[in-house]
């Protein structure tokens, strides 16, 4: 995303699919201490993409923004130290 932050999704709920609204972000998988690698995944052409670290499903809806997630409670923020 040129110009702009990568958002940051996390899925400690378990969901199977979260929908977002951009193609290229990071996947935390849980948020931490029980995280995976960030990992960035760009979906290119696709509107979907599996993180390849905790095989949760993303799903692009152009109707979110940026910083939207559907169910909600998805989009990870750091915690400073």
């Amino acid at each position: 995303m040129a110009g702009g932050t990568v958002p940051h999704f996390q899925n400690d709920a378990g969901h199977a699919t979260i929908e977002i609204g951009v193609k290229e972000f990071m996947c935390v998988g849980a948020t931490p201490p029980f995280d995976h690698p960030h990992v960035f995944l760009d979906m290119g052409d696709d509107d979907e993409k599996v993180c390849p670290y905790c095989s949760t499903l993303y799903r692009y809806d152009p109707a979110l923004k940026a910083t939207e997630t559907r169910p909600e409670g998805s989009l990870y923020v750091s915690r400073a130290a």
